[in-house]
């Protein structure tokens, strides 16, 4: 019998699981992890089932616009709609003022980045003007620039809504559990948030990225993920997109950097009327996440996936539709070496199906980002594939 000590020589360390490394080993033990799951109908519905949140009309009700403004070349509205549970969600509609004719549609869906107290307003200019932190952080991320209406001023009716946990969808903080609310406390005693942000906003944010630990495990005692939560509420966003008059209904693509990126992935897996999709700084083999950054959202992990699939498998699942991604080399939360290889996985899926050229991968230098280049490149690929 060969000792303890022995088998974890043999076995690849992970700084992450330090003695339990031999745990990673035992798990492909049990069953294969990371099968490649081929593009097509059985995918999807596995993806559908492994989500859950995917069986019930995904209509918003009660639909209302809360108000209207027309600024810089652009009509706006702000519309508010249920999707069935919570508070209201709030969503900006953004067009080119002297648009006569419908145009292609655009779900823009804003990020995570660990900032909760605002959603839609992180991407898209609303009638007021923009906070200084939100400027500031759209200066390090979006190349200083609101890109849902500089989609707009391009041609698009573009959607902007607040999702499950952002904005006008997130849990009040004095609701939240008392646990996670010490949590935050010492953590900002200790480290003394950024004084550019307001400390209620501040606290806010701190708080909601542990509450979503706990948030994930309810959505596995009810039976779903917060992927699928996230996935139900932007078909829902997008059947709205459809439903108006201005839109042209076959040609609505959807566009988003990091957890927007990941909503992109979701959103495109599981409404079939999604014709072209961007995903910036969002796209990794989960091999090439052992040992890595691991703060990410569990949207990008949907329970039980791996078992079936890689994450670029789901996002190909509908192959051939349109999809381009955007990748940033030196994006600290993924590694090359696991960028590289999901483009490969995503070529590889859509030359299966004889459409090679209906993907896209584009590689930029420097950190997570989606600036005024790639959004250049972005847009021009949404008006060529949606023309």
């Amino acid at each position: 019998m060969t000792p303890d000590w022995i088998k974890l020589a043999m076995t690849q360390y992970y700084q992450h699981l330090g003695i339990f490394s031999d745990w990673v080993d035992a798990a492909r033990e049990q069953q294969p992890l990371y099968p490649t799951a081929r593009p097509g109908l059985e995918t999807q519905q596995r993806v559908r089932e492994v989500l859950g949140f995917c069986n019930r009309p995904e209509t918003p009700l009660d639909i209302q616009v809360e108000q209207r403004w027309e600024r810089d070349g652009l009509v706006g509205e702000e519309i508010s709609y249920s999707v069935g549970f919570g508070p209201r969600t709030r969503a900006f509609v953004l067009k080119p003022a002297h648009a006569s004719q419908p145009l292609p549609g655009i779900v823009a869906l804003h990020d995570h980045g660990a900032f909760k107290f605002y959603g839609k307003e992180k991407i898209a200019d609303g009638p007021d003007v923009p906070a200084a932190f939100i400027v500031e952080k759209r200066n390090q991320i979006y190349g200083g620039r609101a890109f849902a209406n500089a989609l707009a001023q391009a041609g698009f009716v573009v959607l902007v809504p607040d999702v499950f946990l952002w904005g006008s969808r997130k849990f009040p903080f004095a609701e939240m559990p008392e646990p996670v609310k010490q949590v935050t406390a010492e953590i900002l005693e200790a480290t003394p948030p950024d004084p550019s942000v307001p400390f209620e906003i501040a606290q806010y944010n701190t708080t909601a990225y542990h509450h979503e630990h706990w948030v994930s495990k309810y959505c596995n005692l009810l039976g779903t993920s917060l992927a699928g939560i996230v996935a139900y509420e932007d078909r829902i966003a997008t059947n709205y997109l459809l439903s108006r008059d201005d839109v042209m209904p076959d040609r609505i693509g959807c566009i988003g950097l990091s957890g927007g990126g990941n909503r992109a992935a979701l959103l495109t897996a599981t409404h079939d009327q999604i014709a072209a999709t961007v995903i910036v700084g969002l796209m990794c083999t989960y091999e090439e996440l052992l040992d890595h950054n691991m703060s990410h959202t569990w949207m990008f992990f949907p329970f039980g996936w791996a078992r079936y699939g890689d994450w670029p498998d789901l996002a190909a699942c509908r192959a051939p539709s349109p999809m381009l991604v955007q990748y940033d080399v030196e994006d600290e939360l993924f590694t090359a070496k696991g960028m590289f290889n999901a483009d490969a996985k995503l070529r590889a899926h859509y030359a299966s199906v004889g459409k090679p050229d209906a993907y896209v991968g584009q590689f930029y230098s420097g950190p997570h980002k989606f600036d005024l280049e790639m959004q250049a490149q972005a847009f021009a690929w949404l008006k060529q594939t949606l023309a």
